[in-house]
């Protein structure tokens, strides 16, 4: 909670008054759920809400940083289906809340979480601005082995690019030039392959972990331009 408090974030809890995360904000009609990468826990990314708050939407009140059961303070065995199955229903809570728009944002990992929520719940979510993803953790692997059976042993695949084919919304893809962990053809294969209207991104020079997040990068309000315009 010191942690939190430094950040100026509050706990986030679902209906039944589980911790599932952070928020920083008042009440609005737009709010931003952030689903970070696999490195680290949600209050490693009070960035993202500081980012947000200052150049978001201009009705933009509140950031949910999302975390996974398993991780940081959150309770829990990590699985695709059980990280799934918690964002679902944290979202859900949210939009039984009266929030008018939702937009994810997804960070590696964190892409696969939110295209899962977009393709489960394509007419609510409102936008998806996804950094460094992959159209599946298979192909990923495969990237990286690509001799061995990579789909005998693969337990969690997060197939972003099958979720998506049930998603119209608007979508950013970002990728990072010099990524070696999630090759940056992959999120050039999942925008190319996406139907709906769409951005591609590169922050040139940069690596997985060395994305400018930031109010004053140079993709990061054209971006939300994109996504709120449509």
């Amino acid at each position: 909670m010191v942690e939190a408090r430094a950040a100026n974030l509050q706990p986030w809890r679902d209906s039944g008054n589980r911790l599932i995360g952070w928020q920083s904000g008042g009440t609005g009609t737009t709010a931003v759920i952030v689903f970070h990468g696999n490195a680290g826990y949600a209050l490693h990314r009070d960035i993202f809400a500081d980012a947000l708050i200052q150049t978001g939407p201009a009705d933009l009140q509140k950031v949910f940083l999302f975390e996974y059961p398993g991780y940081g303070a959150r309770s829990g065995n990590p699985s695709e289906s059980v990280i799934r199955s918690a964002a679902l229903a944290a979202f859900d809570d949210l939009t039984r809340s009266g929030w008018k728009r939702i937009f994810l944002v997804g960070e590696s990992l964190g892409s696969g979480v939110a295209c899962a929520v977009a393709g489960a719940r394509p007419d609510r979510v409102s936008g998806l601005l996804l950094l460094t993803p992959f159209t599946s953790l298979t192909d990923v692997a495969r990237a990286h082995y690509p001799f061995f059976p990579i789909r005998l042993f693969l337990r969690d695949t997060y197939d972003s690019e099958a979720a998506l084919r049930n998603y119209r919304g608007p979508v950013v893809v970002l990728v990072a030039e010099r990524d070696t962990l999630v090759p940056p053809a992959l999120g050039r294969r999942l925008y190319e392959t996406y139907a709906g209207p769409k951005q591609f991104r590169m922050d040139g020079g940069r690596t997985h972990n060395e994305l400018r997040i930031s109010s004053t990068a140079p993709w990061w309000k054209e971006s939300w331009s994109f996504l709120l315009a449509l």
